[in-house]
């Protein structure tokens, strides 16, 4: 199943084309006319090139060989969700903020970093900073605007854009990392929800009407996290994922669809969707057979083979790495993030809004 490095580049054509027939194609197709203008505040699951422009972190190749052909920033190899979801309504992908040189901020922004947290507050790139940046970004563009600058995002145009929150995967996951324990975890659970929910206030008095909240995935799921605790104590459930870790995740998800559900009333006039990516994800691994995957718990890009094919000593992209022959076959990408093929599959779940709270899909905000 493992190919060396020089024969990467060969089949990734291949690779594009299986991957390319397998989309929905209800994911990259719409009737959306006027795409709507999109700010997105996340961590690596929705970074699309953030923590390599900004901080010059390498994001090395096979990392983008399936869609884009070379390495783009994004920790898969190819599409996010993110991406799948500016597709549907033939918006172009979002540029991250900070990126110096060929970015373009016409259609929204990307301050997604990977590695982001709500906590602590004003350390790069929480997502306090990141709200931080895009009020900086707004007031920047009236500024630009007002001097003749061309294709800037005009000030009524942040009303009626979407924003989308990302964030909380790694609050939970970095607390466990970090020898914490169960209870210690979920103790923090209301904490990192006041961060998102101060958050979303402060873009509600920014304008923002229009919210797409993301849950976070089975964290007890990721090659990582198993691999790691292999020669732990920790309970596994049926599907052989941690349950400690996957009960917090879920604790935080219920807090996350509560506060959705708060701010709805409290927040006149806006549009607040709670999108269960928990669940799809979740089914993914629980039913990998019959939607067409194969061994969900194994990254398809690391090293150390099977059961997990992950060592945080050589990790994908560095001296060392092997990586699958048929990405689109696998779950996950690097053991942390999901390859394209199972990315594309989230989305077409979330696109036929059985996960979506209240069902209000995507094509709802393009601008009307």
């Amino acid at each position: 199943m493992v190919q060396s490095r020089a024969m990467e580049f060969s089949t990734s054509a291949i690779f594009l084309f299986s991957i390319f027939l397998s989309i929905p194609t209800h994911v990259t197709s719409s009737v959306c006319r006027t795409p709507p203008v999109i700010f997105n505040f996340g961590d690596s699951n929705s970074d699309t090139g953030g923590i390599a422009s900004g901080l010059g972190f390498q994001i090395n190749y096979p990392n983008g060989r399936t869609f884009f052909r070379r390495s783009t920033g994004r920790l898969s190899d190819g599409r996010l969700i993110i991406d799948f979801l500016c597709q549907s309504v033939n918006a172009s992908l979002l540029s991250p903020y900070l990126d110096p040189l060929d970015a373009t901020f016409s259609n929204g922004v990307n301050f997604a970093i990977a590695g982001s947290a709500t906590l602590p507050r004003y350390v790069p790139f929480s997502l306090n900073i990141q709200v931080m940046q895009f009020k900086h970004f707004k007031v920047r563009s009236a500024e630009l605007a007002a001097t003749g600058v061309k294709n800037m995002i005009q000030d009524d145009m942040f009303s009626r854009a979407v924003y989308m929150i990302d964030i909380g995967q790694n609050d939970i996951a970095d607390s466990f990392a970090k020898g914490e324990s169960y209870v210690q975890v979920v103790d923090k659970i209301p904490s990192i929800l006041n961060e998102i929910q101060t958050g979303i206030k402060e873009l509600y008095d920014q304008g923002g009407r229009s919210f797409w909240v993301h849950n976070t995935g089975p964290l007890g799921c990721l090659p990582q996290k198993l691999a790691a605790a292999r020669n732990s104590s920790l309970e596994m459930d049926s599907f052989g994922c941690i349950s400690t870790y996957n009960s917090a995740a879920q604790l935080f998800n219920e807090g996350l669809k509560k506060m959705c559900t708060e701010l709805r009333s409290a927040l006149k006039g806006t549009t607040i969707v709670y999108v269960d990516i928990y669940s799809v994800k979740l089914d993914i691994i629980a039913n990998s057979t019959k939607y067409g995957f194969s061994s969900p718990l194994m990254a398809c890009c690391g090293s150390g083979g099977p059961p997990y094919n992950y060592d945080r000593r050589v990790t994908c992209g560095f001296p060392g790495y092997q990586v699958c022959d048929q990405a689109e076959k696998l779950v996950s990408w690097d053991g942390v993030h999901y390859t394209e093929a199972a990315n594309s599959f989230v989305v077409s779940k979330i696109l036929s809004m059985d996960y979506l709270t209240p069902r209000i899909g995507f094509p709802f905000f393009c601008i009307r």
